[in-house]
């Protein structure tokens, strides 16, 4: 696996994550399939399937999900599907409850722990593509709820999941919630509860009986976010509660799927210092780069045919015949 150096031009953390989350990139058309996935308490989900014209019944498939104040249309969501379609690989990019196309569809909001949506849509897709390998990638959040489902309960997991990837996952969400609320990351923090309470202001004009937020009360970060909304509202008491259930770190240990997690080691959104003590079993390796940002990772001409560094590690890990061999 190639080593990561920063462009000259993003030489900070900082400067990676708004490089990769703002940089314009013209993707295709989207043409996927669109298919909604039931949940147990009536919300429904809805999965973009993109599938090549090579692909065929028993080959490679791909379920991607993504980050915070993300969907199916966030441009590493697109770009990876991209590339992976072309190696053959068919994929599906899940929109987490009220995301993307799914607005208007789940009455819940979404949240760190979500790991029973992930895997109801991994037996979707199961079902869509029987005897099929399958991939799970989280970015994120998506990272979070993808270590969680692995190490939570392998009785629920398809047999055909054969290998998984983390990027840039906050595996101690008080950890990386207590860094929004420092320095310069406020500006983070003020943007995703922005984002956040758009999303919460538009759920409810679809859906009169959906949870809203306390009219009196104007959220100024994540925390008081999910400590006045997510935390009450999906049975957590307390944002301390909250995250406390759903950081993933405490479910890596027993993870028994082949698992990459990358991450940066200047990344503004995640501290380093949550994966310094990280216990990984046997089957999780770790990457930690000296810089990247979060969701950046763009790097210098260094083999790969473009900048985009992270897409192709994460590429080659879900498509390889024998991922470890790549480190």
């Amino acid at each position: 696996m190639s080593d990561f150096y920063s462009h000259l031009l993003l030489p900070s953390g900082h400067l990676q994550t708004l490089a990769g989350a703002f940089i314009p990139r013209q993707m295709a058309p989207d043409r996927a399939v669109q298919h909604r996935v039931s949940l147990d308490d009536g919300d429904q989900i809805v999965l973009h399937d993109d599938c090549p014209a090579v692909w065929q019944a028993g080959a490679r498939i791909a379920l991607l999900i993504h980050g915070l104040a993300g969907c199916h249309a966030s441009s590493y969501m697109q770009r990876i599907a991209h590339k992976l379609n072309c190696r053959g690989v068919r994929t599906f990019r899940m929109n987490l409850r009220g995301c993307g196309t799914g607005l208007g569809l789940a009455r819940l909001p979404y949240h760190s722990g979500r790991s029973d949506d992930a895997a109801a849509a991994l037996r979707v897709i199961s079902a869509i593509c029987r005897g099929s390998p399958t991939t799970l990638i989280g970015f994120s959040l998506g990272g979070n709820i993808s270590l969680k489902l692995l190490g939570e309960s392998h009785a629920d997991l398809p047999s055909n999941l054969d290998r998984a990837v983390a990027v840039c996952p906050p595996v101690d969400l008080k950890q990386c919630v207590d860094s929004l609320q420092r320095g310069v990351n406020r500006l983070y923090d003020r943007h995703f509860v922005r984002r956040l309470v758009e999303q919460i202001e538009t759920q409810c004009r679809l859906l009169p009986d959906a949870p809203r937020l306390d009219g009196r009360k104007r959220p100024r970060g994540v925390f008081e976010f999910d400590e006045w909304f997510t935390a009450p509202v999906c049975g957590f008491g307390t944002a301390e509660n909250y995250y406390r259930c759903c950081s993933s770190a405490q479910f890596v240990p027993a993870i028994r799927v082949p698992t990459l997690i990358l991450a940066a080691a200047d990344d503004p959104l995640i501290p380093s210092q949550a994966f310094t003590n990280l216990q990984l079993s046997s089957a999780v390796t770790l990457r930690m780069t000296r810089s990247g940002g979060h969701l950046g990772f763009i790097g210098r001409r260094n083999g790969d045919p473009d900048r985009h560094w992270m897409d192709w590690r994460v590429v080659e890990w879900a498509d390889s015949s024998t991922p470890r061999q790549l480190l």
